[in-house]
């Protein structure tokens, strides 16, 4: 936890675009308060957020984004206590990010606030270095005690998610390789192309977005099919929205949309 000065100063509130920095406040405050960084791709969400935990003294938000780019940046440049972020984001999926600030900012507490609730995503999200794990259900109380607690290093999991993740290892006892499904074979690369083949991304557009070659994305692609035994992109989205890494209602927004420039 990081020490600072007595100053109160309200929380710097993101901005209305969604793939911009939401907003950076400076970086001071009480020696016991948390310093936060929120990361969700919704406005509103990152608005109320910063309402809500204002009203706790021992916490402070510092800054906020939409998309995972800039999360990334904000967390080199601010040094947050704790990383509270939804999986689910453009581009770039939560898991990715926690596991890139796993690596580079060990410190760092990334605390995941989303609606997923599938085994195999709270699994990822673990893996890759989650520190908790709250559903956007959760209350307003529950949201404090989670933070309060990953920053003194300790592990939180909402009691819906301690029962799945309980109930996933009895039921699978740390499976074998061979026994894995087709979800713990993809690397976090794998499901970054998928979460953008689904939300109807080119691979020429996947390759702006994730800073590879088109030949990289076509390989990730093929590989993709081949684990899950797949032949075509309907059939990666419909995996995708099975396992939580896009909604059916962005897909039809997209369609949508789609049907309306055509």
């Amino acid at each position: 936890m990081n020490h600072r000065s007595n100053d109160k100063k309200p929380p710097i509130l993101p901005s209305t675009s969604n793939h911009a920095p939401s907003g950076e406040a400076e970086h001071q405050g009480s020696g016991s308060q948390i310093l936060t960084l929120l990361v969700d791709d919704h406005t509103l969400v990152r608005e109320a957020l910063a309402s809500l935990l204002a009203l706790d003294p021992e916490i402070r938000v510092i800054g906020a984004a939409g998309n995972g780019t800039d999360a990334l940046r904000l967390i080199a440049t601010l040094h947050p206590d704790v990383v509270l972020l939804d999986l689910s984001l453009p581009g770039m999926h939560g898991t990715e990010i926690i596991r890139q600030v796993k690596i580079s900012q060990p410190a760092v507490k990334c605390l995941v606030l989303t609606v997923h609730i599938s085994e195999p995503i709270v699994r990822a999200a673990l893996h890759a270095g989650a520190a908790g794990y709250l559903l956007k259900e959760s209350s307003y109380e529950e949201l404090k005690t989670a933070i309060h607690s990953v920053a003194q290093g300790r592990t939180y999991l909402s009691p819906m998610i301690t029962d799945k993740v309980l109930c996933g290892y009895l039921e699978k006892q740390s499976p074998l390789p061979s026994q894995e499904g087709p979800w713990q074979r993809l690397s976090d690369r794998e499901r970054e192309v998928l979460k953008l083949v689904a939300e109807g991304a080119t691979s020429k557009e996947i390759a702006e977005s994730l800073c590879i070659s088109v030949r990289t994305v076509e390989k990730h692609r093929a590989s993709l099919m081949a684990k899950l035994n797949l032949r075509t992109t309907a059939g990666l989205t419909a995996y995708a929205i099975k396992n939580e890494l896009v909604t059916s209602t962005g897909v039809l927004k997209l369609d949508l949309l789609s049907e309306e420039s055509s």
